[in-house]
């Protein structure tokens, strides 16, 4: 799928897991790797994002591979975008980590929607409408799902895109700081009516 004359969405593969892992610890300012850090013992690899890429060549489990779309521009990989819808399995989701907990009762509020749990794009390729066509593709494949997606309430670029695309806050909780750098925030839960 083309978003413009110079953007090109694909589906991800295995093979993309490593860009995946990337692109997801982007889009998070962190978080991802931050989480990875936490599971490292026992379950292979020596560092996080090592990790990270063993996660996204899962074939199974919600935010794998197959659940990714990538956006290329000017010959690279310019972001990705991973969505899926949430079953009523994310109810049996036990956390291991407070900073993980009210990322988690967020999206038990909004069980049934089309998830975004990724949008992200290089920061050198930002501005020139890459998310936008991936956001656009990702409503586009929620088909007949409200769609939903957590962000960060100092994230002001991703904030507007999203309200400039019909999305409204539903909820919001304090975000734990994981970084002794990190900015005070609060997790922002945002909602879009089915199409």
């Amino acid at each position: 799928m083309s978003t413009g004359s110079f953007v090109t969405l694909r589906s991800a593969t295995r093979e993309d897991a490593a860009e995946l892992a990337i692109l997801a610890d982007i889009a998070s300012h962190g978080f991802a790797s931050w989480l990875w850090l936490g599971e490292l013992a026992g379950n292979g690899g020596d560092t996080p994002m090592e990790l990270g890429r063993l996660k996204m060549r899962r074939n199974d489990g919600y935010g794998s591979w197959r659940h990714a779309v990538l956006a290329e521009a000017y010959g690279e990989t310019a972001g990705a975008a991973i969505g899926y819808a949430l079953g009523e399995d994310v109810r049996d989701i036990e956390v291991d980590r407070v900073a993980l907990q009210p990322v988690i009762d967020l999206q038990k509020t909004v069980i049934g929607t089309w998830f975004i749990a990724t949008l992200g794009v290089y920061s050198h390729l930002r501005g020139i409408g890459i998310g936008k066509g991936m956001l656009e593709d990702q409503i586009e494949r929620a088909g007949t799902l409200p769609v939903s997606l957590i962000t960060a309430s100092d994230n002001e670029a991703a904030l507007a895109l999203y309200k400039n695309n019909g999305f409204s806050e539903r909820a919001r909780r304090q975000a734990m700081s994981v970084f002794e750098s990190s900015r005070k925030h609060e997790w922002v839960l945002l909602t879009r009516d089915a199409r």
